[in-house]
């Protein structure tokens, strides 16, 4: 196929295999006949792979990601369903790498018609080819058209929302490949002009339903239920982080037993691993605990774990902190608990969730980490308390509250 051409689909499910040399996050969009999207649940990828009538599957990094379309179940009012390409390297173009998309019949595998975009340059995302209705029959054509904002200004072009900070002005809309000396937008909110010296300023607080902010302000203190995107304009995306969790020993002065936990989950809420005081070190070295403390004596973090967020494997999307009270005391019966991110790189606080209510539980869901296709990682202060002694009990309700 050439760019622009099209062709009959006889079968009504086909899959798209988009392929490179490189490992790709491939991506489907449910269009109306305006262009847009309904809702971000029509927006299908690796961290949220179903919809209706359209799957993604991915390969793993050692086959290529696709998606399937089943056209007798895409909803009435969707007209179109584009199938999008980025390189999962951050920052790296299509330049030299250009991809192949393989139109399929889902049932038999049989090929229906291929596509490889010609001159590539600047571009870090395409819209590569889209099945759309057309006069009651479905049909697939070939696209190629780049974006040199990558996946997130195809998505914001089409409707998804990327980020809502509290006061952002609204974004101008992405435009088609621009050439390679034209800087790639930023997807934070630009930072503001100098001001003049001034005493520091108290952290950033989220106000109720204010919406996601990022770093740009500084330490953020989080309240229960709301969320921080973890970039900061002019700056690379964060590598290393350490989440740090404390607590004071009961108001009657005996000690306590808390134990911190990380639980890393796949993009269907899957449980991947569990690092806990009995295992200090999972996914390759990726999270790592600094071991158990008996008794939350002393100043400072009790516990920390350590994320290495560039080496999590492409198939973790999700991390739940959780405590758990070993001994069975309740959290009714601890003086004050907390978690705080540091950027390991420069020992800076970035967020940090007090937990100021207790209920008469054993175990407490503190905060989670959540990748996103632009592959930035958002933080939610959760602040939910469970029946639940041991990390493995942990597991079923963190699953359910990612």
């Amino acid at each position: 196929m050439t760019p622009g051409s099209n062709i009959p689909l006889g079968a009504s499910r086909v899959t798209v295999d988009v392929a490179a040399p490189v490992r790709l996050d491939v991506s489907a969009l449910l269009l109306t006949a305006d262009g847009k999207v309904r809702s971000d649940d029509d927006f299908i990828f690796y961290n949220q792979p179903s919809g209706p009538g359209v799957t993604h599957r991915s390969g793993g990094g050692t086959s290529p990601d696709s998606i399937t379309v089943d056209t007798v179940s895409v909803p009435p009012g969707i007209e179109k369903i584009v199938v999008t390409a980025s390189p999962d390297a951050a920052g790296q173009t299509f330049q030299g790498i250009e991809p192949t998309a393989t139109i399929r019949d889902a049932d038999d595998n049989s090929v229906l018609g291929t596509f490889t975009p010609p001159r590539l340059g600047a571009e870090t995302a395409l819209v590569v080819v889209e099945v759309y209705l057309r006069g009651g029959a479905w049909k697939a054509r070939a696209v190629g058209q780049g974006y040199a904002n990558g996946l997130a200004g195809i998505a914001t072009d089409f409707g998804v929302t990327v980020e809502e900070p509290a006061a952002a002005a609204p974004a101008a809309p992405p435009r088609p490949t621009a050439p390679p000396a034209a800087p790639a937008p930023s997807l934070a909110v630009p930072p503001p002009p100098p001001a003049p010296p001034a005493a520091p300023a108290a952290p950033a607080v989220p106000a109720p339903g204010a919406g996601k902010v990022n770093l740009d302000k500084g330490r953020v203190s989080l309240r229960k239920n709301e969320t921080v995107s973890l970039v900061k304009s002019g700056s690379p995306l964060l590598s290393q982080v350490r989440m740090g969790l404390g607590w004071e020993p009961a108001f009657r002065g005996g000690d306590i037993d808390l134990d911190a936990s990380v639980i890393a989950y796949g993009p269907q809420r899957d449980h991947v691993d569990s690092c806990y005081f009995g295992k200090l070190t999972i996914l390759n070295g990726a999270v790592t605990h600094s071991g158990d403390n008996l008794t939350g004596e002393g100043g400072g973090d009790d516990e920390v774990i350590t994320v290495d967020l560039g080496r999590l494997p492409q198939e973790v999307t999700g991390l739940v902190f959780t405590v758990n009270s070993f001994s069975g005391q309740k959290f009714t019966d601890i003086a004050k608990a907390y978690c705080r991110l540091v950027d390991a790189a420069t020992d800076e606080e970035l967020v940090r969730f007090d937990l100021t209510q207790a209920d008469p539980q054993t175990g407490v869901l503190m905060a989670k980490l959540v990748r996103q296709f632009s592959g930035e990682w958002d933080m939610t202060a959760m602040g939910t308390f469970v029946n639940a002694r041991t990390v493995r009990n942990m597991v079923k309700p963190a699953a359910e509250a990612l």
